[in-house]
């Protein structure tokens, strides 16, 4: 890799620190939570484990997004990874907050999709502002897995990742 080129990450080369961001391939989840209009959805890639015991998980929604507000109020959301062939209602969410109307709703009241590779029930644990995003820990309440191939993002665009 002798390519390789460093740099300090400054305004005027934000583009390139967006890049280097891009070069870690995530996989993609849509974020579901009640709000006083029904269903809030976002979709983000900012998805993590963070402990076994208490079980934790975190994820990351920008303090500019008009989104914000209903999940930094949310006692309760649901993380749902998803599958490869899931791409268009990854992109509806992002274009569209209120795309999901109509779910059934899990124990705590959050709408939930049927189907995902993984879903995550929490409750949220700490909410901690973090530059330009906030990072929401949850406790995982319940946890639920399916098959299939994940979708999976690299360099800004999905990617395929083969599960054997």
């Amino acid at each position: 890799m002798s390519d390789q080129r460093s740099f300090v990450p400054d305004p005027d080369n934000g583009r390139l620190l967006r890049d280097a961001f891009g070069r870690f391939a995530t996989g993609v989840t849509v974020v579901t939570a009640a709000s006083d209009d029904g269903c809030v959805a976002i979709t983000a890639n900012s998805f993590s484990s963070v402990s076994m015991e208490p079980p934790l998980v975190l994820w990351s929604p920008a303090l500019a997004s008009a989104r914000y507000p209903a999940f930094a109020r949310a006692e309760h959301f649901a993380i749902h990874v998803l599958a490869a062939d899931q791409a268009s209602l990854a992109w509806e969410v992002a274009r569209n907050r209120d795309a999901l109307q109509g779910l059934s709703a899990n124990a705590e009241g959050v709408p939930v999709l049927d189907r995902c590779l993984a879903r995550f029930d929490c409750s949220r644990f700490a909410l901690h502002e973090a530059g330009d995003h906030a990072i929401v820990i949850g406790r995982v309440l319940r946890a639920s897995i399916g098959e299939g191939e994940p979708l999976a993002f690299f360099g800004g665009r999905q990617a395929s990742i083969r599960v054997n």
